[in-house]
């Protein structure tokens, strides 16, 4: 595994005479939602490109992409199953397993409706096997090791989550810190006076197997975030990151490619954290406070020994962390009994962390342990709550957009955004009855993990938010629908009171007015069309003038009315609009 590059002497000195606590493992898992994207110029009718899955087009992509279909223990060979995929599995209740496998014993890659297997599709890169990064400017290099990345997709939403697990050990806590602030950042969100990124790490590289740089990051250039934003009133997406999705493409750039993707949240990228520690309890409020919330470390070794020697600055007021304990952390563990004791997991929604003893088995154990847990049970409850919320925020999106480009006075932009309602409404019901769980777990832990992950994104208040909006759309379209069957009903009917004049006219006791039975064809042809071609007229104008006929003839049907008012209705018929 690679290791951590040498620590600043400072730093170094103090973690070894013990002044500050130590990290003997961390576990970081970034989990990136992104909404994918039409290609430029294809439409909603378009029925090849609307017929075939993304994970399809990635994998139809073969040699020309670096990522290849996982299918892991549950599709794949039974000998690669373990008791950590068992405990995973039973975790969750059935509808939950449904979603997570599948029904049954189905192959992926045969099963591209989602009829049988699992809907979510896994593709995994392996080119990359390092980070190696630098905190801050003039801090010593640190080498992560890349566990996975993956990308995940999911049948019949437009979504895709990017995830990045990344290992590293020996790690004083306020660099550990550091690495869990500044890690997961899409683009920088400004710049210092001297020009450095703020919130980033000061550099990125992604590495091979042999340690050659394949990636490096720019988030020095200025220039060219602010000029794209500029041009597309979208953010850039950094080059380190651009190059772990290709050949997905950021939809706003001028690159092309077979699949387009587009930042739905926030730049900073939701994140799980597995902290092994020697002793946690020498840990203050105001560690466990950075590390909950996700503020990153001390600018110095000073403030972040504080001035009695532990904890360091709040980082935040301290009425406003006053119930800190209460919103964000999960006690249960937290006690000097059990299998993994003085084991703490703090949540707050973007964020989920777990802190506990390097020197417990229990703690530290892949199969049946707190870490198995955290990779499996807890980053899949992770993966649900970011999915639902990324999707609602998709929908929200989608109907958006379909309003903005809806012009009344063009047909086919009705007819449009007609259609693009009607699909959203469709994939919202299946959303709904596929994807959006308030529960997924009996077990004690990872019900009321779920529920903290939940509550602090708001997905509950979005759902009903979203759902509103989607069904005042269907609405609309239903009344627009019953608007207009009403206005044909009312334009057949003036046609048939009128018509009815000339029918019972000409009909009255069966009355020929023009006995021709005898007479040549050609004769009967040009009564025929003499008749024919002045009715069509009529009628036609009848249809024309049938929304004021019908006017008319409520004012007739009105006893009210005066004899001389309904007179004025009926010549009112052909007055000039603008009259």
């Amino acid at each position: 595994m690679l290791q951590r590059s040498p620590e600043s002497p400072d730093t170094a000195a103090a973690a070894a005479d013990g002044t500050v606590p130590h990290v003997q493992q961390l576990r970081q898992a970034l989990l990136w939602p992104l909404r994918l994207m039409q290609a430029p110029g294809a439409g909603v009718t378009d029925d090849a490109q609307a017929s075939r899955a993304p994970w399809q087009v990635l994998r139809d992509l073969g040699e020309r992409s670096p990522w290849r279909e996982q299918f892991d223990e549950y599709t794949g060979d039974t000998e690669g199953f373990h008791e950590r995929h068992y405990n995973e599995f039973v975790a969750f209740l059935p509808y939950v397993q449904r979603f997570l496998y599948g029904h049954g014993r189905a192959q992926r890659g045969h099963d591209d409706a989602g009829a049988a297997g699992s809907p979510m599709r896994i593709f995994r890169r392996t080119d990359i096997a390092a980070a190696r990064v630098v905190p801050r400017p003039g801090d010593a290099p640190v080498t992560l090791s890349v566990v996975h990345i993956d990308l995940y997709f999911f049948f019949g939403v437009e979504v895709v989550l990017l995830n990045v697990e990344v290992l590293s050990e020996n790690l004083p806590l306020p660099l550990a810190q550091d690495l869990m602030y500044r890690f997961g950042r899409a683009y920088p969100p400004g710049w210092d006076a001297r020009g450095e990124p703020l919130h980033c790490l000061a550099a990125f590289e992604w590495l091979d197997a042999d340690g050659s740089v394949l990636a490096a990051s720019d988030a020095q250039d200025q220039e060219a975030f602010l000029r794209h934003v500029a041009e597309h009133r979208a953010p850039r997406i950094a080059r380190h990151w651009e190059f772990v999705l290709a050949p997905l493409v950021n939809h706003h750039s001028t690159a092309e490619g077979p699949l387009r993707y587009r930042q739905i949240e926030y730049h900073r990228m939701p994140m799980m954290a597995y902290l092994a520690l020697d002793d946690p309890r020498r840990l203050s409020r105001h560690d466990f406070i950075r590390l909950g919330l996700v503020t990153g470390g001390s600018e110095t070794l000073a403030t972040a020994l504080g001035p009695d020697g532990t904890g360091g600055p709040l980082p935040f007021a301290e009425s406003h962390l006053a119930d800190f304990e209460r919103q964000f952390c999960y006690d249960r563990f937290w006690a000097e009994a059990g299998a993994a004791p003085h084991t703490r997991y703090l949540c707050s929604g973007p964020a989920l962390v777990v802190v506990g003893t390097s020197g417990s088995e229990f703690f530290r154990c892949k199969d049946r342990g707190v870490l198995a847990q955290f990779r499996h049970q807890h980053f899949l409850l992770f993966l649900i709550a970011h999915l639902q919320k990324a999707t609602l925020l998709m929908y929200s999106d989608r109907l958006a957009e379909a309003l903005t480009s809806m012009d009344v006075t063009v047909p086919s932009s009705v007819k449009r955004f007609k259609r693009q309602i009607r699909l959203t409404y469709v994939a919202f019901l299946g959303f709904t009855h596929r994807y959006w769980f308030h529960e997924i777990s009996e077990q004690a832990h990872v019900k009321a993990l779920f529920h903290m992950c939940t509550r602090h994104l708001g997905i509950d208040a979005l759902y009903a938010e979203v759902k509103d909006r989607v069904h005042d759309m269907n609405g609309y379209l239903d009344a627009d629908s019953l608007r207009r069957q009403a206005n044909t009903v009312v334009r057949l009917t003036v046609v048939t009171i009128f018509g009815l004049i000339g029918t019972v006219t000409t009909g009255f006791l069966g009355m020929n007015l023009l006995a021709e039975p005898d007479a040549p064809l050609a004769t009967k042809l040009a009564y025929f069309f003499a008749v024919l071609v002045p009715t069509v007229v009529l009628t036609m104008y009848t249809m024309v003038k049938s929304k004021r006929l019908s006017d008319f003839l409520d004012i007739v049907s009105d006893e009210r009315v005066p004899v001389w008012t309904k007179f004025k209705a009926f010549f009112a018929v052909w007055r000039s609009p603008d009259a």
